[in-house]
């Protein structure tokens, strides 16, 4: 991404093209529908990264609904809602760094297998998501944020698999928590990149996209 940091492709006042918002809607049934599928199979299998990714797509369908609701507002309420956006992903990293110390001292030795499909699965689903979004990861600060949850998604999946590797291969719980403290991790980093070019957009300062990249 850092090649393309030197000028933004779309530029942060620009109209919103129509098919992001069909984009939206398609983003918006699928992280919806794989949070049911997760909870229930992270509650089943005994797994923290399970459980917070069910827990991200949940606040990811939340962020495609209001990304949808703010699509026809200026660039100050669009920059508004991704300061939001911000606070929320940087809550979900807090949560999932807590939960993943809570099950190092209580949580039981999750299920291998479960966590191989269901992470499949989430992969499918993520990726599908971030290649419809990837042409509008260089936009506002609301597509910015709205790219960089379906990234990290697709990242947290790909550990969760490997995470599964792991639990099957040692039979403990720790590869399952340290997958769930770098998703942790990454939810609040992300946050931080989208609340920087918020403010950046509400001072009526250009973002310089090399600064939001990093």
């Amino acid at each position: 991404m850092a090649a393309h940091c030197c000028e933004s492709s779309i530029p942060t006042n620009a109209p919103i093209p129509p098919r992001y918002r069909r984009v939206l809607w398609i983003a918006l049934v699928v992280n919806l529908a794989m949070f049911f599928v997760e909870v229930g199979s992270g509650w089943s299998a005994g797994s923290v990264s399970l459980l917070a990714d069910a827990v991200d797509f949940f606040g990811d369908a939340g962020n495609y609904a209001l990304s949808l609701f703010v699509l026809s507002m200026g660039l100050a309420a669009r920059a508004r809602t991704a300061m939001f956006k911000g606070l929320t992903m940087a809550v979900y990293g807090c949560y999932v760094l807590g939960q993943a110390v809570w099950n190092g001292f209580y949580g039981l030795v999750p299920e291998a297998s479960t966590m191989g499909l269901i992470g499949s699965l989430a992969l499918i689903a993520n990726l599908s998501v971030a290649a419809l979004l990837y042409a509008y990861r260089e936009g506002d600060a609301n597509m910015r944020s709205v790219w960089l949850c379906s990234r990290n998604d697709a990242i947290g999946n790909l550990a969760i698999l490997l995470a599964a590797v792991g639990v099957f291969g040692t039979g403990t719980a720790w590869p399952d928590l340290a997958v769930a403290a770098v998703m942790g991790v990454l939810g609040l980093t992300a946050a931080t990149q989208v609340m920087r070019q918020a403010r950046q957009e509400l001072s009526g300062v250009r973002p310089q996209a090399g600064r939001a990249c990093a």
